[in-house]
């Protein structure tokens, strides 16, 4: 089964510097209907204005990754971390028992677009950590790959959840199959372009959550850009 979140019904704020889309209930924006899936929290897709950012402020309890789309981000945090990912870099922080930070677009000139995504830990009061890993675009043509895991699969960011992250980029007409074993729920998220997922049609912005199928196929209807999440 497969449950699919519209682009459009998102949560929508424009503050000028920022203009946000929420797929679930995230700071003014409630809807008691999408609140979470599975240990899946928040899926923020982000488009931050040259020169703008979010301010210091914290988090705790919280498995929280950036990936972005297109441009560049500078984070900071009491951790002492300071640096800039780009476009195909994924970035993890555990906030544990607490953390400060802040993100913002270094650029003079271009927008940064990216989504930033929530998970519940496993556990509370864990120490807080940082990591950042960068992905090509070729890791990811017409493939899945692995970019978040619990233990570091492939190289990939390593999180304090059950829950593994794949991106692809799809070519046109090209297909991707994902097995969901022991009752997994899975989500996709649709970063650009447009896709079938099991002949579901999912445009840019939309997400699906998908339950009780043992196999996703995914086939690219235009160039597209997704994300999917595997969730214990």
């Amino acid at each position: 089964m497969i449950t699919i979140r519209k682009a459009e019904d998102r949560g929508h704020f424009d503050f000028g510097w920022l203009n946000t889309y929420h797929t679930f209930s995230f700071g003014e924006y409630y809807d008691p209907k999408h609140t979470r899936f599975s240990t899946l929290r928040v899926i923020n897709e982000d488009f931050v204005q040259p020169g703008h950012g979010f301010p210091t402020h914290g988090h705790r309890d919280m498995e929280i990754v950036t990936y972005i789309l297109e441009g560049a981000l500078q984070h900071r945090d009491s951790m002492g971390t300071g640096s800039i990912i780009r476009r195909g870099d994924a970035q993890r922080m555990s906030a544990g028992t607490g953390v400060m930070h802040s993100e913002a677009n270094p650029s003079t000139e271009a927008p940064v677009h990216l989504l930033q995504i929530w998970i519940f830990p496993r556990e509370q009061d864990l120490q807080p950590e940082y990591e950042e890993k960068k992905f090509s675009d070729d890791e990811k043509r017409n493939r899945l790959r692995l970019i978040v895991s619990p233990d570091g699969t492939d190289g990939s960011v390593r999180i304090h959840q059950d829950a593994k992250i794949f991106a692809s980029l799809l070519d046109q007409g090209q297909q991707v199959d994902h097995d969901l074993v022991n009752g997994r729920d899975a989500w996709l998220q649709v970063a650009a372009g447009s896709v079938k997922v099991n002949d579901n049609a999912l445009k840019q912005g939309d997400g699906g959550g998908i339950r009780e199928e043992s196999k996703i196929t995914i086939t690219a209807a235009e160039p597209a850009e997704i994300l999917l999440f595997d969730l214990g």
